[in-house]
Formats: C-alpha cells, sequence, structure tokens
C-alpha cells in the first residue's frame, strides 16, 4: 500500500524499546506515518539511548500511563514479559487503539490477549516480524530492518478487518511482506525452520563440550563448525521460554530429528554405502535448491 494513502499513527507506543519495536518506530517516521513515538521500559540507559538515536521522542517508565492516547502499542518484548504489560495497559487504552506484537510464538500470545485484553480483541493483532538479529538494545534498531523481510499476521476471528488491513498496511509501509496464518500453523512452521534447529545446535555444542579434548577440537573447527554453530550463541533465557511456549510442536520436531538421526546411525553402523549416500543426497539437493531461491 502507498504510505501516502495510510493515515499517520498519533502516537506509537514501544513496550520494549529495542531491535524489533525500535525498527519499526523508525522505519515509519521515516515513511511519516507517525506523528510521536513512546518508549517504555525498565533500563533508563537504553531509554535515554534511544532518544539520543531518535528512535523515540519520549522515555516513559510506567507503560499504564505511556498508552494513554495511544493509537498504536507494539509489545516488543519477550513473550514471557507480554502478559504482565498487558494487564498493566488493559484499564487505560484509548477504544480505538491498535495492539500488536513482535513475539516469535502465537498460540502462548493469544491466550494472553484473551486473558489481559478481552475487551479491545477486535483491535489485537497477534505478528511476528522475521527479522531477528543477535543484537540488542536501541542501538540495534535500524531504518531498514524490514525491507524485503517476511512479517506474519496471526489474527484473531475477533479481528476487525479494519484492524487487520491498518497492521498490514502500516508493516508494508516499512517495507516487509506480509502473511497471515493461524497461530497453530504459524507456531508448526517455526517450530520446524527455526526453534529446533537452534535447539539441534545447542546440543550439538553441549556434545561437543562433552569430549575429553573438546579444546583440541574446538582449537581446529573451521568454517563448517562455524556455520553450523552460529545459532547456538543465542540467548539462554529468550531461548528458553520459546522452547517451553511452543512445546508441543518441538517436540513433534524433535521426535522426528531423533527418527532420522537413529536412522543415520544404523546406516554408518551398517556401512550402508548405498543407502548413506541416498541419505546424503537428498538432504544436499534439497538444501542447494532452497538456497538457489
Amino acid at each position: 500500500m502507498n504510505a501516502a494513502r495510510i493515515a499517520p499513527l498519533r502516537k506509537l507506543v514501544l513496550l520494549g524499546t529495542g531491535l524489533i519495536g525500535g525498527s519499526f518506530a523508525l522505519a515509519l517516521k521515516r515513511a511519516r506515518l507517525v506523528d510521536e513515538v513512546v518508549g517504555v521500559g525498565r533500563n533508563q540507559a537504553n531509554l535515554d539511548r534511544a532518544i539520543e538515536l531518535k528512535v523515540i521522542d519520549q522515555a516513559c517508565l510506567d507503560a499504564a500511563q505511556a498508552v494513554q492516547g495511544a493509537g498504536l502499542v507494539m509489545l516488543g518484548t519477550p513473550v514471557g514479559q507480554m502478559g504482565r504489560l498487558m494487564q498493566q495497559i488493559a484499564p487505560h487504552l484509548p477504544e480505538d487503539c491498535l495492539i500488536t506484537d513482535g513475539g516469535s510464538t502465537k498460540q502462548d500470545v493469544v491466550a494472553l490477549y484473551r486473558e489481559h485484553l478481552s475487551a479491545h480483541l477486535p483491535r489485537c493483532v497477534p505478528g511476528h516480524p522475521i527479522a531477528g538479529s543477535d543484537l540488542s538494545g536501541a542501538s540495534a534498531a535500524q531504518y531498514g530492518l524490514y525491507e524485503g523481510r517476511r512479517v506474519v499476521l496471526t489474527a484473531l476471528p475477533e479481528n476487525t478487518r479494519e484492524s487487520i488491513a491498518r497492521v498490514r498496511a502500516l508493516w508494508e509501509a516499512c517495507g516487509a511482506v506480509v502473511h497471515e496464518m493461524s497461530a497453530e500453523e504459524h507456531d508448526g512452521v517455526f517450530a520446524c525452520v527455526s526453534h529446533v534447529p537452534h535447539l539441534l545446535a545447542f546440543s550439538y555444542m553441549n556434545a561437543v563440550l562433552d569430549r575429553r579434548n573438546a579444546e583440541r577440537c574446538l582449537d581446529f573447527a573451521a568454517t563448517g563448525f562455524r556455520d553450523f554453530t552460529r545459532i547456538a550463541g543465542s540467548h539462554p533465557e529468550m531461548w528458553r521460554d520459546i522452547t517451553l511456549a511452543n512445546r508441543e510442536a518441538i517436540l513433534r520436531d524433535l521426535h522426528a530429528n531423533r527418527a532420522r538421526l537413529e536412522e543415520l546411525i544404523a546406516l554408518v553402523e551398517h556401512a550402508d554405502a548405498d543407502a548413506l549416500t541416498a541419505y546424503i543426497d537428498r538432504a544436499s539437493k534439497a538444501r542447494s535448491k532452497w538456497g538457489k531461491r
């Protein structure tokens, strides 16, 4: 949608002033689609930095106070903090205020919306921008983070068409490509392509560390090891919360991966060269084809 056709937000409130929310605010500022951005957080130094970088215009430590007069509230915190914030802002939200989020799991977030913001469900549009980074805090925010990136909206049955269209249009104004799916489908897809790969990387690193000559192995690790284990350096608490939040979908994929690993062990044990070649070839061709997309 042409940004010129979108009515600007009078006030955007970021609950969590970091990479996700900060980059959203910067993109909307560049598109001239927001008049004022208020950042909420517990770290005054991070809020001061956000003002210095012009990510936000004002800072506030009180979420309930900040959302008064808001046109849109973006929950950009870890999912584990969202319930508490929803509970704080619920009595103070303007009737026409939109609420969205950047959580990487959706069924649990939908449950939080239903529990804490039941009176606002027509305007609560859950979302997930697929644009992670190893960086965090206001300093990580960047103007072009969402350009060409996918954003998934998991709209609720209670959402008005206008609410969905408005949130979609704002993300598109950031340069994002917006997709819609159910919260259940979202969590199944991202268990497969994001959550389980991280857990497998953690598992592999721990297996290396269990070796008596772990340090010697790490001394000789090169590009392949670096590529395979990069995501094992991710934030422990965040990935603990994601794993527990999406437990059922993750367990299904972990069991599937265990079955494939047991198959591979059997092929190696039996020195079945033909079957081993086929096993590797199938994966190699699929990865190469995907990499060219």
